[in-house]
């Protein structure tokens, strides 16, 4: 049971609204970090001016984004807007990225919608100047339910380069041991299995992630009142696999600082933005909170704690529209 829970804010802009005050950024700011030369921005993903003084004349190495696409109904009108925004952001990631670079997307895939808009998605990213490297397919432990169709468990996640960047493919080992021989061929003459022609005793990760637990309360990394929040471990895999360390890594939708954070662990600097003031705020939060304790998310409170407790209008309005209460 979560002792101070948070609701999520992308469906409440009431509660945001309440706690907008406490938020150090708004529209157009920028914090830089002195202390390894992150910045976060406040702004909207297609904001050039924005990215202009984010960047200056710096470039990023990888890109990762997870745009927010749960926020669409997928009737076709959205998507075609959807797909119309994308456009701009795509654009935009490819001219502040290395000439060999690499760019990581999380999307999902509706599958009552023709599932959308991964579909549509996918077809413009055809038209751009980026070349398709894989789709990775990572594995929710805990799916949404159905007696109709196959329960969805998995999150998309697609891999683009430009140009011809690094790949680090000791990134993609798992912690999972080779237990299963198999696919015997002959080396020097000498008849042998895959575990004794490998160069490690763990399987390899491949576009099919299944050794990586899906973010929930129970967990210290997580940030309540975020939703669709991604793991540290997914973030970390991505870094290392296309990015070297003090190297630039960005991210045009911050939401929970998952980004943000695994730059910091890994000893890389993030530029990242986001269009709302609070998630900027979640964000530079849970970097502070990590340097000052260790700690990766609030597993057991939230971001506000300290606010919400001194503050009598925001106490009742999480206690009369969801039943929680602050003492």
């Amino acid at each position: 049971m979560l002792k101070h829970p948070l609701p999520r804010l992308d469906k409440d802009d009431e509660l945001r609204n309440l706690l907008l005050p406490y938020c150090r950024f708004k529209t157009g700011t920028i914090w830089y970090d002195k202390t390894a030369g992150h910045k976060i921005g406040c702004g909207d993903a297609t904001d050039h001016k924005l990215l202009d003084k984010i960047f200056k004349e710096k470039k990023s190495t990888l890109a990762i984004h997870d745009p927010p696409y749960n926020f669409i109904a997928f009737q076709k009108s959205d998507v075609i807007h959807f797909i119309e925004w994308s456009k701009k952001w795509i654009k935009i990631t490819y001219d502040y990225l290395e000439k060999n670079s690499s760019i990581y997307i999380w999307l999902g895939a509706d599958q009552k919608n023709n599932f959308q808009p991964l579909a549509s998605f996918i077809e413009m990213m055809s038209t751009t100047k980026f070349k398709s490297k894989s789709f990775i397919t990572m594995r929710n432990q805990r799916g949404f339910g159905t007696s109709q169709n196959w329960m969805s468990i998995r999150q998309e996640l697609l891999f683009y380069v430009k140009g011809k960047p690094k790949f680090n493919v000791e990134a993609e080992y798992t912690e999972i041991p080779k237990v299963l021989k198999g696919y015997y061929k002959k080396v020097n003459g000498i008849v042998t299995e895959n575990i004794e022609r490998s160069k490690s005793e763990n399987i390899r990760a491949g576009n099919v992630w299944i050794d990586i637990q899906q973010v929930f309360y129970r967990m210290e990394e997580n940030v309540n009142g975020c939703f669709a929040q991604k793991p540290l471990k997914a973030i970390e895999r991505i870094i290392i696999a296309s990015s070297e360390e003090n190297e630039i890594v960005c991210d045009f939708f911050a939401h929970s600082g998952t980004t943000l954070l695994a730059s910091e662990k890994l000893n890389r600097k993030c530029f990242t933005i986001d269009i709302d003031p609070v998630f900027c705020e979640i964000s530079r939060r849970r970097l502070e909170l990590f340097r000052k304790t260790g700690k990766t998310g609030w597993q057991n409170s939230n971001p506000f704690y300290n606010e919400i407790i001194k503050d009598k209008k925001l106490k009742n309005y999480l206690k009369k529209k969801y039943q929680i209460e602050y003492r």
